[in-house]
Formats: structure tokens, sequence, C-alpha cells
């Protein structure tokens, strides 16, 4: 080999240091993002699930007071037990046959916003 050959495979094999690290890194910026990703759709999961449960034990203490089982105006107990689940009583309907309908939202919201729920409770058929 003569020795500008030579000093050109060296020049190249030199040039080419450190791109490794470089794509190491970028790997990890992807891996991170995704990460953060899965934890904010995993936490609003979470929220949903939350508003979802707040709403049904809101329509059942709604329907047991509504069949006077319990005591107090039905909407209102359905507030009260929504705010015991850290969410907010936006609509309440008493519907045909001792039904009750109520929609919630959660008090703190997320990055993709303020979980609701929704759920009807009544007798059994």
């Amino acid at each position: 080999m003569s020795g500008g050959e030579e000093g050109q495979s060296n020049l190249l094999c030199h040039g080419e240091r450190g791109s490794g690290t470089i794509l190491a890194a970028g790997l990890a910026l992807v891996v991170m993002t995704a990460m953060a990703m899965m934890l904010l759709l995993a936490q609003a999961a979470v929220q949903a699930s939350r508003a979802a449960s707040a709403a049904d034990l809101a329509a059942l203490a709604a329907a047991d007071a509504l069949r006077g089982i319990t005591t107090g105006q039905p909407c209102a107990v359905a507030a009260e037990v929504a705010s015991r689940h850290a969410a907010v009583l936006l609509d309440c309907m008493e519907g045909p046959g001792q039904t009750v309908e109520v929609r919630t939202v959660l008090n703190e919201g997320s990055v993709y916003g303020r979980a609701t729920g929704r759920a009807r409770a009544g007798p059994p058929p």
C-alpha cells in the first residue's frame, strides 16, 4: 500500500469516530420520549377510570335516595358522593322507572384535559 492510500484509509476511519455515540444518544432520546408518552397515556387512563367510578358511585347513591332507601334529594346526594371522590357533578337527571343518570368530571386535569364519567343506576328489572 502506498503512503497516500494508507493516509486516506486512516482519515476515513478517524472521520467516523464518535458516530456510535451520536447514534446511541439519538436512540436513547427516542426511547425516553416513547416512555414519557406511555406514562401520559397511562395517567389519562387512570383518570378516566376514576371519573367513571365517581359517576357510578354517585348514580348508585342518587338512585337509592330516589327510591327512599336513603335520605336526601337524589342529585344533592350524587353531588356529595362525587365530591368525596375528587369529582364535580356536571349533570343529574331523574329518568323513567326510578333511574338516575349522572355525569361527573374530575377536579384535576392532565395533559389530555379533564376526565369525565357517565353512569345510570336504578332498581333491578
